[in-house]
């Protein structure tokens, strides 16, 4: 199986995998709860750029969507260490994100790609799906755990900022400096017209 990358990033989500086979999913639907062990947490945040997952956990509900198709719905609840973009110190924080993905097999997520892509190259509008076209069933089966991982990455945030800290503009140091912001001059310029 060929997993996509993750999103801003060179690297595989293949790191976490669990498998479910399609055909084992009843027509109630299918309730999953998956979890990361300790090297699947520090390849995570190796690959997310993080110092650390202390846990990941996902819950699914996958649910069969007409004919061959499903849907996996969740979310993915993640203790992560980032490093603040202002401070630069690490620090901990949560991340909770939604999961709503179809799945189909490889043919329909082609056709489903091209009818999109035909729509916005023609200027189609209302032909536009609202949703992302499907994901693949390879080999009859969903990666719940390159699901997660996915999502894991999507809900980071890409500017992380540690609670209480904040961004204060350095003057230069001298009276002048907090005078020559760019909309300063441009104060003092107006002022003299």
């Amino acid at each position: 199986m060929t997993a996509k990358p993750m999103p801003g990033t060179g690297t595989s989500p293949k790191v976490f995998s669990h498998l479910i086979d399609v055909a084992d999913v009843p027509e109630a639907g299918l309730d999953i709860s998956i979890g990361a062990d300790a090297a699947t947490l520090q390849a995570l945040a190796a690959a997310d750029g993080l110092p650390k997952i202390s846990s990941l956990e996902a819950d699914f509900h996958v649910m069969p969507k007409g004919d061959r198709g499903f849907n996996v719905r969740g979310a993915v609840h993640a203790k992560v260490t980032q490093i603040c973009v202002v401070s630069l110190e690490p620090f901990e924080s949560y991340v909770v994100e939604p999961i709503d993905v179809d799945f189909a097999p490889p043919a329909e997520v082609t056709a489903a790609e091209i009818s999109a892509s035909s729509a916005i190259l023609i200027g189609d509008e209302d032909a536009v799906q609202e949703r992302d076209p499907p994901d693949p069933i390879i080999d009859g089966k969903i990666d719940l755990g390159v699901l997660a991982s996915e999502f894991l990455t999507l809900g980071l945030d890409p500017y992380p900022k540690k609670p209480g800290v904040t961004f204060e503009e350095l003057s230069g140091g001298d009276a002048q400096g907090a005078a020559s912001t760019p909309f300063s001059v441009l104060r003092q310029l107006k002022d003299r017209l």
